[in-house]
């Protein structure tokens, strides 16, 4: 039983009284292009990848338990207007959704929730800080921007050069490899920006970075077996996190 939405109420209510402490996992992502082999739902569906190995991972666990909240697939997402299908929420919208779940589960006895974000949008990471700051609870975010974090994870992540590239889609390909469009995959030349220096010098959309076709990195070197790496070291760092979080 690793999702909450799947327990009826009293199911619930039991947790309140079982001595293992609930921690909850709220994956976050977005809705927009992922370049044109990697579905719009890409950060939502590695946020919840890790979320669901985490808890997995910890099913058998003697003090803790996580379980998965249904994901919030809408984030803070402009830089990729101008190709089809993005869908932007409002750095208040989000904040305000973020907050008010917490809230409302720490009323009911679960105060303890960890928000796993995969898309990096900075207007989006500076509002999860926010909320995470605003927020009732133990709530904590696994950040992969920091540094002590990026630093585990692959080359392309650290370059930033990572989006729909090969970091992304390896996930995608481990999770669900039928959602990557193979023959476009493969046929995307490599195509190092540097997005962080890129918006750092003012550029905030993905044509002005020069990504023209909404991806960034070597898609066409990504794997599935990379993509399971990946998720072990996710899920470290997410169940590193859940520890933390459940001894407060």
């Amino acid at each position: 039983m690793t999702e909450f939405a799947d327990l009826a109420y009293p199911d619930i209510g039991a947790l309140l009284k079982d001595e293992r402490r609930t921690v909850l996992l709220l994956p976050l992502g977005a809705t927009e292009p992922h370049g044109p082999h990697a579905p719009l739902k890409t950060d939502t569906l590695i946020s919840l990848g890790i979320c669901e190995r985490a808890a997995e991972r910890l099913e058998d666990d003697r003090d803790i338990r996580a379980l998965v909240l249904p994901p919030l697939p809408y984030g803070v997402t402009r830089y990729g207007a101008a190709f089809p299908g993005g869908v932007s929420i409002s750095e208040a919208t989000l904040r305000a959704l973020v907050v008010e779940i917490s809230r409302s589960l720490a009323a009911q006895g679960f105060p303890r929730i960890v928000l796993v974000n995969s898309h990096f949008e900075p207007e989006q990471v500076r509002t999860l800080r926010e909320a995470v700051a605003e927020s009732e609870g133990v709530v904590r975010l696994l950040d992969l921007t920091r540094r002590q974090n990026a630093k585990r994870l692959t080359d392309e992540f650290r370059s930033g050069s990572c989006h729909a590239g090969r970091y992304e889609t390896s996930l995608v390909l481990a999770d669900e490899p039928a959602l990557v469009r193979r023959q476009r995959m493969e046929s995307l030349e490599s195509k190092m920006i540097d997005m962080p220096a890129a918006i750092a010098a003012g550029q905030t959309d993905f044509m002005a970075m020069g990504m023209d076709r909404a991806y960034c990195g070597a898609p066409a070197e990504a794997t599935a077996e990379e993509g399971e790496r990946t998720f072990e070291t996710l899920t470290e760092l997410l169940i590193d996190l859940v520890r933390e979080v459940a001894a407060c």
